[in-house]
C-alpha cells in the first residue's frame, strides 16, 4: 500500500486523477458510439444500465459527447436525467483538478489590516509579514516571494517553520529568505518537520533569529516570542513571555495553532500558526481531512484564518506557502500574510 503511495505522490496525484478521468470519459463516449454502431446493424447491444452505470461513474462529458454526438439515447427520459447528473459528478473533480493546476500553484499575497487597543498608536501602519509551511518550495519561487515581499515595504518578517530537511533543502529556501530586507529583522520558529539543531544553525547563518521559547522586544510595548513545537519538544508560553511587560502588544508565533487550547495564552494579543495548510486537499475549500484529528485536535476550528480559543484569544491560521512533499493543494492557495498593525 504504502509503494502504491509513493508512486501516485512521485507521478502526480493531480495528473493521475486527471488521466483517469480523461480515460474513463473517453471509454463512457466508446461505450455510446459502439451502442449506437450496433444499434444500426441491428445486432446485440450493451444494456442500457451498463451505459447508464458509466454516466454517473464520473463518466458525464463521454456520455455527453456520446448522446449529442452520436445521436444516441437523447429522447429517453432516464438517460437525460442520468446525463445531468453525470455532468455534475464528473464536473466536481474537474474543477477541483482544473483549480490544483492553476489558482492552487500561484502564491497569493493576502494583506490584512490589524486592530488593538494594546497597540502602540506611535506604531500604527507597522506591517509584519508571515509566511510559514516551506516544505519542497523550489529555490525559484522563494525567489519571487522574496522580490514581491521587497516591494512591499515590511517592517518585520515572521517564519513559521517546516522546512525540508532532505538533503538540506531547507539551507536553499533560507538563503533565499534572508534577501527579504525589513527595518526590524527576521525571527522564526520550528515546525513538527524540522530539526531545530540544523534549522536554528542555517538561520543564524542567514542573519534570522530564532525563536525558542524566548521572545525579543522589537519596539517599546511591542514584544515578538515564538515557541518550540509542541510535537516536537517542550513548548512553553510562560518561558516565551518572560521579557514581556505588561501592556505590552504580545505577538506569539506557535508553528501549531492548537498551543492556545493546551497553554494560558491569555496574556498574547496575536498568535500566527500555520501546520494545517488548510487542509491541504479540500472540498470546494471546506477541510475534510482536518476532521480525522491526526494534524489539529480541534477539528476545523484552527484550520485557517482568523479563529479564537475559548479564552478569547486570536489565532491566525495560514495556509502556508510549500506543498508536503508532491501532494498537491486544492482549494487551498498557498499564501503570503502582511498584517498592517493599527490602534482601534
Amino acid at each position: 500500500m504504502r509503494t502504491v503511495f509513493n508512486f501516485i505522490v512521485d507521478f502526480g496525484m493531480l495528473e493521475i486523477f486527471l488521466t483517469f478521468l480523461i480515460l474513463l470519459n473517453l471509454l463512457t463516449f466508446l461505450l455510446y458510439a459502439f451502442d449506437k454502431n450496433r444499434a444500426r446493424k441491428s445486432k446485440w447491444r450493451i444494456r442500457e444500465n451498463v451505459l447508464i452505470f458509466f454516466t454517473l461513474a464520473f463518466g458525464g462529458f463521454g456520455a455527453f459527447l456520446g448522446m449529442f454526438l452520436m445521436r444516441h439515447k437523447t429522447k429517453k427520459l432516464k438517460f437525460k436525467i442520468a446525463l445531468i447528473v453525470g455532468l455534475i459528478i464528473a464536473a466536481v473533480p474537474a474543477v477541483h483538478i482544473i483549480h490544483g493546476f492553476t489558482l492552487d500553484r500561484s502564491v497569493r499575497f493576502l494583506e490584512m489590516q490589524f486592530f488593538s487597543e494594546s497597540w502602540r498608536k506611535e506604531l500604527n501602519g507597522y506591517r509584519i509579514g508571515f509566511i510559514t509551511d516551506f516544505h519542497i518550495i523550489t529555490d525559484e519561487k522563494m525567489r519571487e516571494i522574496v522580490d514581491e515581499l521587497n516591494n512591499r515595504n515590511l517592517d518585520l518578517l515572521i517564519l513559521g517553520g517546516d522546512f525540508s530537511m532532505r538533503n538540506n533543502h531547507y539551507q536553499g529556501t533560507l538563503n533565499e529568505i534572508s534577501r527579504v530586507v525589513t527595518q526590524d529583522g527576521i525571527f522564526g520558529v520550528e515546525g513538527n518537520h524540522d530539526d531545530y539543531r540544523r534549522l536554528f544553525s542555517a538561520k543564524l547563518q542567514n542573519g534570522i533569529v530564532p525563536l525558542d521559547n524566548n521572545g525579543f522586544s522589537i519596539h517599546e510595548g511591542f514584544y515578538v516570542a515564538g515557541v518550540s513545537d509542541m510535537w516536537n519538544r517542550r513548548a512553553s508560553i510562560n518561558e516565551a513571555l518572560l521579557g514581556s511587560y505588561e501592556g505590552d502588544f504580545v505577538l506569539l508565533v506557535s508553528h501549531n495553532p492548537d498551543i492556545v487550547m493546551e497553554m494560558e495564552a491569555e496574556r498574547t494579543d496575536l498568535i500566527l500558526s500555520g501546520h494545517t495548510h488548510g487542509g491541504q486537499i479540500t472540498f470546494f475549500g471546506f477541510p475534510i481531512y482536518l476532521q480525522r484529528g491526526s494534524v489539529t485536535r480541534y477539528g476545523t476550528r484552527f484550520g485557517y484564518g482568523l479563529n479564537a480559543s475559548e479564552s478569547g484569544t486570536l489565532v491566525f491560521t495560514s495556509r502556508g506557502v510549500g506543498n508536503y512533499y508532491n501532494i498537491p493543494r486544492i482549494f487551498t492557495r498557498p499564501e503570503v500574510v502582511i498584517f498592517t498593525m493599527f490602534n482601534e
